[in-house]
């Protein structure tokens, strides 16, 4: 009599796992060759249910220029103020706070915008020194030191105006602090951004005319 041969059984659990990977292999193979021409469209609505809700909104813009402000605030409170009694010297404290500020531009208010930014390069016209690397950094710096030489020269001209009305020599009416430090800072900053793309549109508009 012959063998019957019979069929290898497979148990059901290790069928399901074999089903399982298969099934997960599958759905990897999908999303790696996921793109826009096979990938479904989805409608506004649908995509409302996986957004976060906000009760409330703010402008883009109104939300650069708060993190703008915050920032030179916060420097303002840990170095000008936190440092001021190690820093006798004007000149130290100014060199200290360039330092500082230009360093906290480069690695966290710039980045902080681009991050926020819907579409890529969306917050560039924001930022004063859009190159990224080390010269950016060093960029940064000698930047946000002509800034806060302005700001201080604004300072010095408020408190000097201030002495000569009130004909007192001596007398500082005006103070340095964090939230009016902040408005002075981000006001000197959106200047001198809004020359540099001013600039930058003459200087494209010459070549156009030129072409």
């Amino acid at each position: 009599m012959g063998r019957k041969r019979h069929k290898k059984q497979i148990k059901p659990e290790i069928e399901k796992e074999v089903d399982y990977y298969d099934l997960k292999k599958g759905a990897i193979q999908d999303l790696v060759e996921a793109d826009e021409s096979n990938s479904p469209e989805v409608s506004e609505e649908e995509l409302q249910k996986y957004r976060g809700r906000q009760k409330f909104k703010m402008a883009p813009w109104l939300v650069a220029l708060l993190i703008k402000f915050w920032f030179a605030g916060a420097v303002c409170f840990f170095f000008i103020w936190g440092l001021g009694l190690y820093l006798a010297d004007v000149l130290d404290t100014l060199v200290v706070t360039a330092i500082a500020m230009g360093m906290v531009t480069d690695l966290l208010t710039n980045n902080i915008l681009r991050f926020f930014a819907k579409t890529e390069g969306e917050n560039d016209r924001w930022i004063m020194v859009t190159k990224r690397g080390y010269i950016s950094f060093v960029l940064n710096i000698l930047y946000a030191a002509l800034v806060v030489l302005c700001v201080y020269s604004l300072y010095a001209m408020i408190n000097s105006a201030f002495a000569a009305a009130l004909n007192q020599p001596d007398r500082v009416v005006l103070g340095v602090e964090p939230i009016l430090f902040g408005l002075f800072y981000l006001g000197f900053d959106l200047l001198f951004i809004y020359f540099k793309h001013h600039i930058s549109n003459i200087l494209t508009r010459s070549k156009v005319s030129t072409q």
